[in-house]
């Protein structure tokens, strides 16, 4: 929504930042599970028991269509209103849907490496051996890291859930 006045650092402080306080947040309650990736990521580690993972991925993207649902409520109150299949709802994706302009082989790679890096970094941070009570900033800021480095390639999404949110409502509309 303020994108265009905050720019990519404004907007990858954002999702960092909000991420870095999930962790505190929820994360003594779901252990943060907000990407399907990060989910994955636990399970095959072993760090979560199989049998909750489906419930936690099927809420994941739930929740993302819901507060893409409440976003797009909001953008609507707009003079002149808010057309999503238009201006694209900060969905992310290659060639005219890039910032950038990138192309497919760009977008895929760029979203693997970065999803990568939030999921190594998640997994490192809450290990048993990590400092107690520190996992969320290297989160955050890695979080922080990877939208710089993705916006101007794909909008960045490393979470699926991320990406079909506004998807739904940036292709179908509203």
């Amino acid at each position: 929504m303020a994108g265009d006045k905050v720019g990519f650092l404004g907007v990858s402080l954002a999702f960092g930042l909000s991420l870095l306080a999930m962790v505190y947040a929820i994360g003594p309650i779901s252990g943060c599970h907000i990407n399907p990736t990060v989910t994955i990521g636990v399970l095959l580690s072993k760090k979560m028991d199989a049998k909750y993972a489906g419930g936690y991925i099927v809420a994941q993207i739930v929740g993302a269509i819901v507060a893409a649902d409440l976003l797009l409520v909001i953008v609507k109150g707009v003079p002149g209103g808010y057309d999503p299949s238009v201006a694209g709802f900060a969905a992310n994706g290659y060639g005219d849907h890039s910032p950038g302009h990138y192309n497919l082989l760009s977008a895929f790679l760029v979203e693997i490496v970065l999803t990568f890096l939030l999921v190594f970094t998640v997994l490192g941070a809450t290990d048993i051996r990590a400092p107690v009570g520190f996992a969320g900033i290297p989160i955050g800021l890695a979080l922080t890291l990877i939208h710089l480095v993705g916006i101007p390639v794909t909008n960045t999404s490393v979470n699926p859930a991320r990406s079909i949110g506004p998807a739904i409502f940036a292709v179908g509309g509203h």
